[in-house]
């Protein structure tokens, strides 16, 4: 993990750079994908749907904990989200769609003034926050 600097137009530059973003997406896509068969089923998403902590309250500590129905009901409509025609597993083309509208909503969440925020390395925002670095290295 590190400490880092970012707002939305840093993610959302990553995003718009269709290379770029196609290129780490894919690749957490080929990490998830256990059987190498091109398509993400819910037992190979589980994990990381569960990493995203979504009830997490404050500073790693759940406060109330959710019954275990409610969480398997929670992330199962995550997955759906990604499962946009219903076939109960996710190809590259919907894992990409979905983790667009997602980034999105992360950059429109952030806005436009900096905010310093740790993040987990490999993670989608520390790909931006590094390819944004590495524009102004260019640039300078």
């Amino acid at each position: 993990m590190s400490v880092e600097i970012l707002d939305g137009s840093t993610v959302r530059s990553f995003v718009e750079d269709e290379p770029a973003f196609n290129s780490s997406v894919d690749g957490r896509f080929a990490a998830l994908d256990a059987d190498h068969d091109g398509l993400l089923t819910y037992a190979e998403m589980a994990g990381e749907l569960m990493s995203l902590r979504v009830l997490e309250k404050h500073f790693g500590v759940d406060e109330a904990a959710a019954e275990p129905g409610e969480l398997a009901g929670l992330y199962r409509a995550l997955f759906e989200r990604f499962d946009r025609d219903g076939s109960g597993k996710v190809d590259r083309q919907e894992f990409r769609a979905e983790m667009r509208e997602v980034m999105l909503a992360v950059a429109n969440g952030l806005g436009f003034l900096p905010v310093q925020m740790v993040v987990e390395e490999g993670s989608f925002l520390k790909v931006a926050v590094d390819r944004e670095l590495g524009q102004l290295a260019k640039a300078a």
